[in-house]
């Protein structure tokens, strides 16, 4: 499989020099089950697996890899397999905060180019879930499309539009139905050779119907959505990397319930950027904009030109990055002092032999 085909670039190419001296081959992680690795490489499809050396010095959940990497292996031919030895420097990654009480970052995609933010135009179109999408889209360092799917289930499309553009200032909108094909075609100048597009959203709206439609077959198994409340149900249940007979590469992804926000501050100012330009105009520096006379963003509440539901998600938002922070430098302060720790006991045990 031509390496190109699959994003391999000038970037990465710089980054295996190292690697390549060695001995070592690259590949791309097209699908991860339970530290099982599907990888695309020169010599077709290998079944991989991390060796123990990486294991062994992967603290986190993010220092395995994620579908969308490239990463250094020694290919066993002979058995189609291969051993992962590392993990080429990402240049861009969409992440999460991982499901549960833990404080751990899980990477949804990595190494993507465009991201397709595809939401449902039914019962379940939901102009806060955009914001957010659009906030970590932004920094995962990818490029955000937004895709509004289900077009031919929605009378007022227009009006839908206008809604997103308020949350989503300079990203392209398409409203589309994969299942009618209809505006399928204002997706091709997203789809190249060598590009990697991944398709993040809720269940339901659509991500699987869209990725039949790019491939031009039934390859992904799609559900109807439930009767009574708009919503979907789960069709893809892992992450994938799917090449495109166009030459571009697709990453499917299972539907998010709730998108839990990861290390976003750059994202957030970008995606609020209308907000915190308001506060250049405030009577006062250290305005809370909350009843301090002369405040710019009060003004443009009672006046209208900014809407609340905005302003409200601002602070919600704001303060769940700063929540996150805090339980990231304890979690950071407590995983370093573990490994000094390994570190310490290891040294002892080979100080006695």
């Amino acid at each position: 499989m031509n390496l190109q085909l699959l994003g391999w670039n000038s970037y990465f190419e710089d980054t295996f020099e190292e690697y390549k001296q060695q001995g070592f081959e690259v590949a791309r992680v097209a699908l991860e089950h339970k530290r099982l690795y599907r990888v695309l490489s020169d010599h077709g499809e290998l079944l991989a697996e991390v060796s123990g050396k990486l294991r062994f010095q992967a603290l986190e959940r993010q220092d395995f890899p994620s579908v969308g990497d490239w990463v250094v292996v020694s290919p066993r031919l002979h058995e189609q397999k291969a051993t992962i030895h590392g993990i080429l420097p990402r240049k861009s990654k969409f992440s999460r905060k991982a499901a549960g009480g833990t404080t751990e970052e899980q990477i949804v995609a990595a190494n993507v180019d465009t991201v397709f933010l595809v939401n449902a135009l039914n019962a379940d179109f939901n102009v806060r879930r955009i914001e957010r999408y659009v906030l970590t889209a932004w920094e995962s360092g990818a490029n955000p499309v937004i895709i509004l799917s289900k077009a031919d289930l929605c009378d007022d499309v227009d009006e839908k539009i206008g809604q997103v553009e308020t949350v989503a200032f300079g990203v392209p909108i398409h409203a589309i139905s994969a299942e009618q094909n209809i505006g399928m075609e204002q997706l091709t100048p997203y789809i190249s050779e060598g590009n990697t597009i991944a398709l993040l959203g809720s269940s339901g709206v659509g991500k699987s119907t869209i990725t039949n439609a790019l491939l031009g077959l039934d390859k992904q198994e799609v559900q109807t959505i439930r009767e009574g409340d708009d919503r979907g149900r789960h069709t893809t249940t892992h992450r994938e990397l799917i090449v495109l007979d166009s030459g571009g590469i697709l990453i499917d992804t299972p539907g998010m319930r709730e998108l839990q926000l990861w290390d976003a501050n750059e994202g957030f100012h970008q995606s609020f950027s209308d907000i915190e330009e308001l506060f250049e105009n405030c009577r006062f520096r250290d305005c809370t904009h909350t009843k301090e006379p002369g405040c710019a963003v009060q003004e443009a509440l009672s006046e209208g030109t900014l809407d609340e539901g905005r302003f409200t998600s601002y602070v919600k938002l704001q303060k769940e990055l700063a929540f996150l922070e805090r339980k990231e430098n304890r979690r950071v302060a407590l995983a370093e002092k573990a490994k000094w720790k390994q570190i310490s006991s290891t040294q002892k045990k080979n100080k006695n032999k």
